[in-house]
């Protein structure tokens, strides 16, 4: 399961690194945002991932004070498949409580 959730964590990740500067409101569920938080507190390697896949910049970690109600968690899921990761739909289904992360922003 934990390698599951990372999995998860680093492709949703990568594909907002690839979507930096589209503002598209990106989340993930609740159980692949644990693995988000996992990547992120390891602070030099995810500084390393952010130079290496997303030009430089750092994604930054903002989230918000409450849940979304309106399918973010889904929309990002398709996203992912989009850009060829392959999605662990069980770890995206808590999509009713999406997603703790702010919107209209380029960062997690």
């Amino acid at each position: 399961m934990a390698a599951r959730v990372l999995g998860q964590g680093y492709a949703y990740l990568l594909t907002a690194m690839t979507h930096r500067d589209e503002h598209l409101s990106l989340g993930p569920s609740s159980l692949v945002d644990i693995g988000v938080h996992t990547i992120i507190l390891d602070t030099v390697a995810y500084a390393e991932l952010c130079d290496r896949y997303n030009d430089g910049h750092f994604l930054h970690h903002v989230p918000a004070v409450e849940f979304k109600q309106d399918g973010t968690v889904l929309r990002t899921a398709r996203l992912v498949a989009a850009e060829g990761w392959v999605v662990d739909l069980p770890l995206w289904a808590d999509a009713a409580q999406c997603s703790p992360c702010h919107p209209g922003n380029d960062s997690h």
